[in-house]
């Protein structure tokens, strides 16, 4: 880790922000010291799920409940990875990107919208979602899911029947609108404990305007 200590938790970076979203690799650094990875046990590593997340500070900090993690994990895979039925995964990770734009977590953003260009095979459209933002045209169907993602993720509350009616008439049925609401809920929640423990790192190579 690169950084000043100011005290025993907390630390300042030098490292430039990102200014603008991107699909490239974004970094993240915590603010507060993450276990340390010679230190994990049997019981930490179950709570990772998959042993190579020990490297990340990210999981290393959420570490510290591992049975919190692990669940929180097992959430996450099943959402994302479980596609024999619903919604494709490009579009899963849609809901997340557009979640993630709205709350304005970027390296949130960077990942799903790396994934959702890699699904789709439609990087041109992810791409207008993140330089601009839910009002970006992306078609009916995407934009129906963009909507209703960015509804959850202002307050559950205005997401309502409209965004349903709208879903199903984008060709959506109700196993893929459950799996829409999954994807932007979960990470409506994940960003903004990303947001509030660390912070974005610009890409490599990429500094500050």
């Amino acid at each position: 880790m690169t950084g000043t200590t100011t005290d025993a938790r907390t630390y300042v970076y030098d490292a430039a922000h990102p200014h603008a979203f991107t699909r490239a690799e974004v970094g993240w650094v915590p603010w507060l010291e993450p276990f340390p990875e010679d230190e994990l046990t049997e019981r930490h590593y179950n709570g990772l799920v998959d042993r190579p997340r020990a490297s990340s500070d990210y999981f290393r900090l959420l570490v510290r409940d591992p049975e919190i993690l692990r669940a929180r994990t097992l959430v996450d895979k099943d959402i994302f990875y479980n596609t024999a039925e619903g919604l494709p995964r490009a579009e899963r990770e849609l809901a997340a990107a557009a979640a993630s734009r709205v709350n304005g977590c970027v390296f949130c953003a960077s990942v799903h919208a790396r994934f959702a260009a890699h699904y789709s095979k439609d990087p041109e459209r992810v791409d207008a979602l993140l330089d601009e933002g839910i009002s970006a045209d992306l078609g009916e169907r995407w934009n129906a899911i963009v909507a209703a993602a960015a509804a959850l993720t202002a307050t559950p509350l205005a997401f309502d029947t409209t965004h349903v009616a709208r879903l199903r008439d984008a060709g959506l049925d109700d196993l893929e609108i459950s799996d829409v609401i999954h994807g932007a809920a979960f990470f409506n929640w994940a960003n903004r404990l990303m947001l509030s423990i660390g912070r974005a790192v610009a890409p490599a190579g990429e500094s500050a305007p």
